[in-house]
């Protein structure tokens, strides 16, 4: 039996700018994709702390440490600039991967910068 478990997290990012013409996604910060291993068009989970929206769309890579959090399509509909978000990946393991794998959790600061990674 294979198992959905969070892969990685990146918790209280505040949205820097929104883009209603654009076909869909997230654009994060390389930087911050790269620190939990998430990849461009790579499927994720917001969670709009800020209103409790949550939408499903996918990585767009954003300038390296430019700190952007970018809302694209019609996703701009559940959240706005200054809007705090949770953005999380998941993974299908093997029930014996399981003991062995450890997700990934990241902090940011008001800036979107890192403050913690656990």
């Amino acid at each position: 039996m294979r198992r959905i478990m969070l892969k990685a997290k990146i918790q209280k990012l505040v949205v820097t700018e929104t883009n209603l013409d654009y076909e869909g996604s997230l654009t994060l910060d390389e930087y911050l994709m790269e620190a939990v291993g998430m990849i461009p068009f790579e499927q994720i989970h917001v969670y709009n702390i800020s209103n409790g929206e949550r939408f499903l769309t996918y990585l767009i890579k954003g300038a390296k440490n430019s700190g952007v959090v970018g809302v694209n399509g019609a996703a701009v509909h559940k959240a706005k600039v200054g809007d705090k978000l949770i953005v999380a990946s998941y993974v299908s393991l093997d029930e014996g991967e399981i003991d062995f794998f450890m997700p990934k959790i990241l902090l940011v600061d008001e800036d979107n910068k890192i403050k913690e990674i656990k």
